[in-house]
């Protein structure tokens, strides 16, 4: 009987596949939306909450930040129930790397960590990753000079790439919706890439951590009344990394492989263009300022859009836009190349910041000017 039901199943998954997309995306939405209310509920019970007492934070009451295990449960069942009608092995290496890094972003969520033990659980979790399930890129097709890597070259890069797409969906996660929406953006996007390029086992994983987040966010909305913490955020840098480096390997021009998509490592980009500049501008405004770029702050472009006095829903629409944009953009514009589409998604997220300067600037010069006139008005 269980014979016959699995042969049903992947006769269905070979001649309707949308129908396993769809199931699997509500199966990690529904899951996601019955559990979140016993987290919140264990929250208030345990105490267990995101103290309003540091300076990057600006919420006004006590919220739990433990919404990442519903995320990760979730994902994990789904990835599991899944990944047997496909027989994609891989995944466990995924299932596991996702497993030990819940682990390191409960512990800072609830306790806090140092950023030597955060570095040195992000790389084992990313060389599992790389060494073990084969999420390692072999060539960037000229991006940044760098042609075919091996085996050393390539896992080192990759590690990299892993680990700083870890911390950049941490670093945007900074106002209720943001990191979820770009998490959603970014990881139905590559689900509806894999599809086209008939990758069934990518497709899962996306569509799987999309419908998680997606029944995360009911509850994560301005104004929150849970949050992912660093284990939702870590979770989502740690996949999105995983499909960005699969989805580029597969469009890899080969004597035997045909890409669906070109320019690749473009168009990955572009899907994660958010979290990478936003994270990069930070660092490196530390950086030329002498500081820790690991030290947090209130730089990042959602808080400079805060400080011209645009509320988180509109903040998140407005950065959503923007990823929406620069994706349909470079997709539609594939053949100019990497290094030509990566230097004008540069430009645009430049200029963006560019227009937010100008803005603050001119806000700052009224703000300014205003005691000046109520000064010369009193004289009169």
């Amino acid at each position: 009987m269980l014979a016959n039901i699995s042969v049903l199943l992947k006769d269905i998954l070979n001649t309707n596949p949308e129908l396993f997309y769809g199931a699997i995306f509500l199966l990690a939405f529904g899951m996601v939306m019955f559990s979140i209310p016993s987290v919140i509920y264990t929250s208030l019970r345990y105490n267990l909450f995101d103290r309003n007492d540091l300076h990057r934070k600006n919420h006004k009451r006590n919220i739990s930040r433990l919404g990442g295990l519903a995320i990760v449960g979730s994902f994990t069942i789904s990835i599991l129930l899944f990944s047997t009608l496909t027989n994609y092995k891989e995944a466990n290496f995924l299932i596991a790397s996702c497993i030990l890094l819940t682990a390191l972003g409960l512990k800072d969520d609830v306790y806090g960590t140092n950023t030597s033990t955060k570095f040195s659980l992000q790389l084992t979790v990313a060389s599992i990753l790389v060494f073990f399930g084969g999420f390692r890129l072999t060539s960037l097709y000229g991006v940044l000079t760098i042609g075919e890597m091996n085996l050393i070259w390539g896992g080192i890069f990759s590690l990299i790439l892993i680990i700083f797409l870890n911390n950049a969906f941490n670093l945007i996660d900074g106002i209720d919706g943001l990191a979820g929406v770009i998490g959603i953006i970014s990881t139905v996007t590559f689900g509806v890439l894999f599809c086209i390029m008939h990758q069934l086992p990518y497709a899962f994983i996306a569509f799987a951590l999309a419908g998680a987040i997606g029944g995360f966010l009911k509850y994560n909305w301005f104004p929150a009344k849970i949050f992912m913490g660093d284990t939702g955020a870590l979770i989502i840098g740690l996949v999105s990394a995983a499909l960005a480096i699969k989805f580029i390997e597969l469009n890899k021009f080969t004597g035997t492989n045909h890409p669906a998509f070109f320019s690749a490592p473009a168009i990955a980009v572009s899907i994660l263009i958010v979290p990478i500049f936003d994270s990069l501008r930070v660092f490196c405004i530390r950086i030329f300022n002498r500081k820790s770029p690991f030290k947090g702050d209130r730089n990042h472009i959602h808080h400079r859009l805060e400080k011209l006095g645009m509320k988180p829903n509109k903040i998140v629409w407005l950065t959503a836009s923007l990823n929406v944009v620069t994706i349909a953009s470079t997709i539609a514009l594939q053949t100019l190349g990497n290094f030509l589409l990566i230097f004008l998604l540069i430009g645009v997220c430049s200029l963006f910041n560019i227009v937010i300067t100008w803005q603050l600037s001119k806000k700052e010069s009224n703000k300014n000017l205003s005691p000046v006139k109520a000064n010369a008005m009193s004289s009169l």
